[in-house]
């Protein structure tokens, strides 16, 4: 079997890593556009010390702010403009982003588009929707900080990008845009609040389950996404119960990691594909419409999968016994997730998430895309249109 792996050139993983930034920038250039999401970091003090010590080594240091959302062509066209404004070369410098997928996401793209020779609009360069236009010249090298633990974004090559009119979210992609280093800090993510570390993981959780079964699915990512799906399904529940639980906030960032660099390398499916589209046309938050869609899409390829979720099911926390028969075994991986789903507070419809019925036609036309091509079992627009009204 033929495959690429692509990975950062660097992971540093490990409760307070985040020290190391400047000593890690450092090696990458000499100046840094540092690019942070939330408030709670800044609040805290964390990223002045995060400034500081990459200042502590003679790194210029420019901080600007994402926006409190999933990066829109405006936002991502708009802070690409004020930054080129801010310099007249680009030469050693890095871009740094902390925070969550978005804010990553963001910082991928500025660091492909602001050393682009063509002022013109990242639409232009985006999946399915643009001119067709690819990057000529190599990013910026990227350092990627996670505060949540979801979507792995620290590891794959694409930012993905939302427009409101017209409604798409697509991605930019390129092998330049993998950040050099990912640094996981899982002690980041203790401040994340229930809800969105539920979210979020569940995010994680369906990489690693989509990427397991994936048309695409490569033998060495297969391995990662494997291992990510069992750190998830044995940590989520603790993480969102005691956030200050060292362990599982562990396990949940390395769950992330993992799901990262096995989407990158094997693709997603079904409840990916759904997910983008209900982000478009519902705004729905992007973990917890995976969240809701992953159930859904396991029973979906259930028959076409039976042996890889049977396996699968050995790394439930309390998994099935042996004996049992590999339809048996995939079947209580399906109600496992299920009954997780559950516990964390997920709706089981996409009523209670505000999908109406006619919304259905939409969201069959916005699913389709790169994720959606990778499920297992193929999807027919009637196919599609029966599961997503079986949910409502």
């Amino acid at each position: 079997m033929d495959y690429t792996y692509l990975t950062p050139r660097q992971i540093v993983f490990g409760w307070g890593t985040r020290v190391r930034l400047g000593e890690l920038a450092a090696t990458l250039g000499k100046r840094v556009i540092l690019l942070v999401g939330g408030r709670t970091l800044t609040q805290s003090g964390e990223i002045e010390r995060l400034e500081n010590s990459c200042r502590g080594l003679g790194l210029d240091v420019e901080r600007w702010k994402a926006p409190n959302r999933e990066p829109r062509v405006e936002d991502v066209d708009s802070l690409v403009e004020s930054i080129r404004g801010s310099a007249s070369s680009f030469e050693e410098t890095v871009v740094v982003a902390v925070g969550g997928g978005s804010v990553m996401d963001l910082g991928k793209a500025l660091a492909a588009l602001l050393v682009q020779p063509e002022r013109v609009s990242v639409r232009e360069y985006l999946e399915g929707v643009g001119s067709g236009r690819t990057l000529t010249v190599e990013p910026l090298p990227i350092i990627a900080m996670p505060t949540t633990a979801g979507t792995g974004a620290e590891a794959t090559k694409n930012a993905v990008i939302s427009s409101e009119s017209p409604p798409f979210k697509k991605s930019l992609r390129s092998n330049g845009m993998m950040p050099s280093i990912a640094i996981v800090d899982p002690e980041l993510t203790v401040s994340v609040p229930p809800e969105v570390t539920a979210a979020t993981g569940m995010d994680a959780l369906t990489q690693c389950l989509e990427a397991s079964i994936s048309r695409r699915r490569a033998p060495l990512p297969r391995l990662l996404a494997r291992e990510g799906a069992g750190l998830a399904l044995r940590n989520l529940e603790l993480a969102v119960r005691d956030g200050t639980n060292r362990e599982a906030r562990e396990g949940m960032s390395h769950a992330a990691l993992l799901s990262g660099l096995a989407l990158a390398n094997s693709g997603l499916g079904l409840a990916h594909g759904v997910a983008a589209a209900l982000g478009m046309f519902v705004n729905v938050p992007h973990g917890l419409a995976c969240a809701v869609m992953l159930p859904a899409a396991l029973r979906y390829n259930l028959d076409c999968c039976e042996q890889d979720l049977s396996e699968l099911a050995d790394q439930l926390p309390e998994p099935p016994a042996r004996d049992v028969s590999p339809r048996q075994r995939a079947e209580y991986l399906v109600e496992s997730v299920e009954k997780l789903c559950e516990s964390l507070g997920i709706p089981r419809s996409l009523s209670a998430l505000g999908v109406r019925p006619e919304h259905i036609s939409d969201l069959v036309k916005g699913s389709r895309g790169n994720s959606l091509d990778g499920n297992p079992r193929g999807v027919s627009n009637g196919e599609l249109k029966a599961v997503l009204e079986s949910m409502l």
